[in-house]
């Protein structure tokens, strides 16, 4: 189903992402995403995030080359939460790991 939904930002005018590989269907990470994100993340195909540390737009895969091609955008039930199905070319995390979720809290 495809429709124009009003996403619900929070107060700082950001949305969470939860990152998916599209084939295997493994989370590979967790973004956030403001508006301008979401437009140049349609616009180019490729994940675009705010970096909330750095205070600005941050292209994943930019500088490491790990680019994540976006094939399918979905909002969750209350849209408040987006769901990004992606190809990715290299590794998720910042760790080399396939995706951040590496670590097993015991």
């Amino acid at each position: 189903m495809s429709e124009r939904i009003p996403i619900q930002w929070n107060e700082q005018g950001l949305i969470p992402a939860i990152v998916q590989d599209a084939e295997t269907g493994q989370v590979l990470m967790l973004a956030w995403m403001n508006a301008e994100a979401l437009r140049l993340t349609r616009e180019t195909g490729q994940a675009h995030f705010w970096s909330r540390s750095r205070r600005e737009l941050w292209h994943k895969g930019a500088t490491s080359g790990n680019i994540q091609h976006v094939v399918e955008i979905r909002v969750d039930c209350d849209a408040d939460t987006l769901l990004l199905k992606v190809r990715p070319a290299g590794p998720a995390c910042h760790t080399g790991e396939i995706s951040c979720f590496f670590r097993k809290l015991e």
